[in-house]
């Protein structure tokens, strides 16, 4: 049974949301307000948070952030009535794993839910990639989402360790950016193709050399992206 943490300012959408989640089988612990949330953590472990990103006092973006910055892993859903596309992105590119846009059907809710489990069970997975890659003195482990590259010892979220991995398994492949977020996100609306940009962005400032001239993450123009252990492959 799966144990969320539901963080939502608006006390009746929070009741009925619970009570829809655990008729669904998943247990549900509810904070109403953002100073509330790192607490809740020394209570109990979770394995999803549904945060709202319109809260009183230190909102949802921000909780994400010092979250991730604590070493806090914990899959994160946005629940938010703001539908722009930076704001999408501002979230997922904080450490989020995906959102959902108020109003929502429950059973969008549950999709996304078990979309985000079934990636966190592939991203631990023993698969081509292995737990961990080792290129170039570069190291990913894809269970604990440390880095050691050339800046040294580093954390990538969730998300952004999954496209490395996709693209890992993958290697000298040529991948475009619908494939990567199908794969990543699982469905057709996407957050926005600008998001892999920014991803790559800042997995290339952690893995590579000279983000500007990168060889291992490159972009082959127009198609995509391709993994690739050396600049001689």
């Amino acid at each position: 049974m799966k144990t969320l943490l539901l963080v939502e300012d608006d006390r009746r959408l929070a009741d009925a949301l619970t009570m829809n989640l655990e008729a669904a089988g998943y247990m549900v612990a509810q904070v109403h307000d953002g100073e509330s949330v790192v607490g809740e953590f020394g209570r109990g472990v979770f394995d999803l948070i549904l945060l709202d990103i319109m809260l009183p006092g230190i909102d949802g973006l921000t909780i994400c952030r010092r979250l991730r910055g604590t070493g806090i892993t914990t899959p994160i859903l946005f629940i938010t009535a703001r539908d722009d596309t930076d704001t999408r992105i501002e979230g997922l590119l904080s450490g989020g794993d995906d959102y959902i846009t108020k109003p929502f059907n429950f059973r969008e809710l549950q999709a996304r839910l078990q979309a985000i489990f079934r990636r966190q069970a592939w991203l631990a997975s023993r698969d081509s990639a292995g737990n961990i890659c080792e290129f170039a003195g570069r190291s990913i482990n894809f269970k604990s989402l440390e880095v050691i590259g050339p800046g040294g010892r580093q954390r990538l979220t969730a998300k952004e360790c999954m496209v490395v991995k996709y693209l890992v398994e993958r290697e000298g492949e040529v991948v475009s950016r619908d494939q990567l977020l199908d794969a990543i996100w699982g469905y057709k609306v996407y957050p926005s193709s600008r998001t892999i940009d920014n991803f790559l962005v800042r997995i290339r400032r952690i893995l590579e050399d000279d983000p500007r001239r990168p060889v291992h993450f490159t972009t082959v123009r127009g198609l995509g992206y391709r993994f690739q252990k050396s600049s001689d492959t």
